[in-house]
């Protein structure tokens, strides 16, 4: 049993340590191009409908480069763009599936602390003792790590729900209290943290890769010994 945890939770773990960093960098992306809208709609003077085309871009709101970097794009007949909108959606996904995984590892690291506690009985596994439990640790802290995260996903979530997108209502608040950039610079500020936190998470458990090694090899030698001694 212990053979086996070591083996497939070493490979799950190879896989959370990269995973992370692939959600960060792209909730990195997605802080910037709320950051881009934001500098813009900062210091841009409000236009007025410049053509009847409804799929005309809207050359007040547009952040310079943004459309091509992530298809971010205001249309003059249009409302909140689609890109915004999946945008949106595919952060409040990641929060959903962050705060699962991070419930899912507390519970099996309560397990996994009670399993280590048992282990002391072996003395010939002693000396390992201390490199299960920081394993252990590790895990457990990268699960609140991920509690965290879904939270000031949501939070952020909950900002960008006060802004209406439609361009005739970005233009009528540009025009009086600006509110919209604000709202934009935190919603991003609490992106680029979850960015942090989750890479502090890839970093915990990846620290692991060489104790979950060393912690299997002596399990297989003993094995390997009792198999000898059996014969």
């Amino acid at each position: 049993m212990i053979d086996n945890l070591a083996k497939f939770h070493r490979e799950h773990e190879q896989y959370y340590a990269q995973a992370p960093l692939r959600q960060a960098a792209e909730l990195q992306a997605r802080s910037r191009a709320l950051k881009s809208l934001a500098d813009r709609w900062s210091d841009v003077e409000a236009g007025e409908q410049t053509s009847a085309i409804a799929f005309a871009g809207t050359e007040d709101l547009n952040a310079p480069g943004l459309v091509a970097e992530s298809g971010i794009l205001f249309m003059e007949g249009e409302d909140e763009p689609a890109e915004l909108r999946r945008l949106k959606r595919e952060v409040g996904m990641l929060a959903e599936e962050t705060e699962q995984g991070g419930a899912w590892l507390n519970r099996a690291m309560e397990q996994a602390w009670e399993i280590a506690g048992s282990l002391a009985s072996y003395s010939t596994l002693a000396d390992l003792l201390g490199e299960r439990h920081r394993i252990i640790a590790n895990d457990w802290q990268s699960a609140g790590l991920q509690a965290l995260v879904a939270r000031l996903l949501r939070r952020a979530l909950e900002l960008l729900a006060r802004v209406d997108f439609s361009p005739a209502a970005l233009r009528a608040d540009l025009r009086g209290e600006r509110k919209a950039p604000a709202y934009l610079y935190s919603a991003s500020e609490l992106f680029d943290r979850a960015s942090d936190l989750l890479t502090e998470s890839a970093t915990l458990v990846h620290e692991n890769e060489r104790r979950w090694r060393v912690f299997r090899a002596r399990v297989r030698a003993l094995r390997s010994e009792q198999a000898g001694a059996t014969e």
